[in-house]
């Protein structure tokens, strides 16, 4: 079953979407792999202290978008093959690139010093 032991709320941010990220990150980084069993949405909300329907509606984002398979009465699991791990990590390098850019932009910082900040934080 996904653990959810280093699950950890932000303000800010709706918790349904937070759920959702937690899991998109954990494919990406192979934590999570097709197959694996998703706690019940009861079960989650109880341990993460939400509101059941918080959880129901991140599951309903992740079937909306292929991630989970789900059946009234059964247990919802992950589906996952090689083509959307990739799809995952596209979308959420495109919207982190795109906020590090924008607060640098905000921030005042040129092309040239935006890269030379990256360049020193990749080595």
């Amino acid at each position: 079953m996904i653990p959810f032991d280093n699950f950890h709320m932000e303000e800010g941010i709706p918790i349904y979407q937070q759920i959702l990220l937690y899991l998109k990150r954990g494919i990406v980084a192979g934590d999570f792999h097709d197959g694996d069993e998703l706690p019940s949405r009861r079960m989650l909300s109880a341990l993460l202290g939400v509101n059941p329907n918080t959880v129901q509606k991140a599951y309903r984002q992740l079937e909306e978008e292929n991630l989970i398979c789900s059946h009234t009465g059964s247990k919802s699991y992950m589906v996952l093959n090689t083509e959307k791990i990739a799809q995952i990590r596209a979308e959420l390098l495109q919207s982190d690139v795109k906020s590090v850019v924008q607060s640098m932009k905000q921030m005042g910082l040129s092309k040239a010093e935006a890269l030379r900040l990256i360049q020193a934080y990749w080595d």
